[in-house]
Parts: structure tokens; sequence; C-alpha cells
């Protein structure tokens, strides 16, 4: 991803720094971490950086389209290097883990909405919440010994 990293900043007009380039990396390699959780790691790897420099190489890999932004209801923001491509995400209501899912009827189908208002719509976001599997075994299991 280093060598990846280099080359997508460079394309985007980006210049590149040390604390970039490892944001980029960490995103690729944790995929819908917060910025606080992003932070850490990259302080474990570089030694230091503050919050508000995170927090603003974030913003700008957003803005160029480097990185995706979602904010499920109830969550800090999270990121991920899944960009464009129109995918939504499944997160358990209990644990909060969250997965990409592709969209479920196709990528134009999902950008049909029933009146768009004479919207251009160019992406939907679509979160499915519910129980992943470990939660819900979690849940009965406890259920089963409290009877």
């Amino acid at each position: 991803m280093s060598d990846t990293a280099l080359e997508l900043l460079r394309q985007h007009g980006v210049q590149v720094t040390a604390q970039r380039l490892a944001i980029l990396r960490v995103v690729a390699e944790h995929p819908h971490a917060t910025a606080d959780e992003l932070g850490d790691e990259v302080r474990s790897q570089l030694g230091a950086i503050s919050r508000q420099s995170v927090y603003d190489s974030l913003g700008m890999l957003v803005d160029k389209n480097l990185v995706r932004r979602i904010q499920p209801a109830g969550s800090p923001a999270r990121y991920e290097t899944r960009v464009d491509d129109n995918h939504h995400h499944l997160i358990c209501r209990s644990c909060r883990t969250m997965f990409d899912v592709d969209c479920a009827t196709g990528e134009v189908p999902c950008l049909t909405a029933s009146d768009d208002h004479g919207f251009e719509v160019d992406e939907a976001e679509v979160i499915y919440w519910g129980r992943c599997p470990t939660c819900r075994k979690s849940e009965s299991s406890a259920t089963a010994e409290s009877a």
C-alpha cells in the first residue's frame, strides 16, 4: 500500500508527508475505524501526530475522494478507502461491528429514487442494522443461563 498510497497522493495533487502516507495506509488496513482509532495506530507507527493533524489529514483525503467518511446514527465518523462504488454497510446493534455490503440490486438500480425531485443522484447510502451471529449467540447463552 505504501507505493500505491504515494502514487495516489501524487495523482490527486496532495503534498506527500509521512503522516498522510501513514493515515492512508492505516485507513486501508483498518476500514471503518474512527479518527481516534486511526490516530492511535498512526502514533504507534510514527511516534507522534497531533489529533488535529489526524482530523485535518482525514478531511483532506475525504475532499480528494481518496477516503470515504461514513457516520452511522449514534456513532462517530468512520473512514474507509473503498470509494467510487455504491456499496452499503451492515452494522451490529450490539457490538457495532461493521461490514461492507455490495448494492443489493446492482449499481444503477440502487441509485434510482422513486421520485428524484430533479436531482442527479450519484450516491445512495444504505445502512442495514441488526445483530451479528456472535452477539446473537452470546445473548442466547445468557438467556439460557438465566433460565
